[in-house]
């Protein structure tokens, strides 16, 4: 199951980079999801997202770095008419697809883009 984000920009290369930090910061809270963006599963450089991991974490940095290599999604590009997805490994509950869409509304309101979230 994917969570998919349409993003009407821009500014949209901003907005995948919040997007991917959405994905980093969720993953502790959210294990068992994924991402993969229009620019091959990587918007934010591995260090930006191993820094947060560390930061956030509690980890060493080579912990962060297969942490961060374990959420990018290895399911191929199947984006479609979309910019970015969060994969599940397991089906969401309704509380943990409420967790993601908080996030994903937090990180993109001050960029200003309009945005449409398609779970399927």
């Amino acid at each position: 199951m994917k969570t998919y984000i349409k993003i009407y920009g821009p500014p949209i290369l901003e907005a995948l980079k919040a997007l991917e930090r959405v994905a980093v910061e969720v993953s502790k809270d959210l294990p068992k999801i994924m991402f993969y963006d229009t620019l091959g599963g990587t918007a934010l450089s591995q260090d930006d997202a191993t820094s947060i991991i560390i930061e956030r974490w509690g980890v060493s940095g080579e912990e962060a770095r297969v942490h961060y290599e374990n959420m990018i999604s290895k399911s191929g590009w199947t984006l479609g008419d979309y910019d970015f997805y969060f994969e599940w490994t397991v089906p969401p509950t309704f509380e943990q697809l409420k967790l993601l869409i908080s996030k994903i509304d937090e990180a993109l309101k001050p960029l200003g883009c309009k945005y449409t979230i398609t779970t399927k």
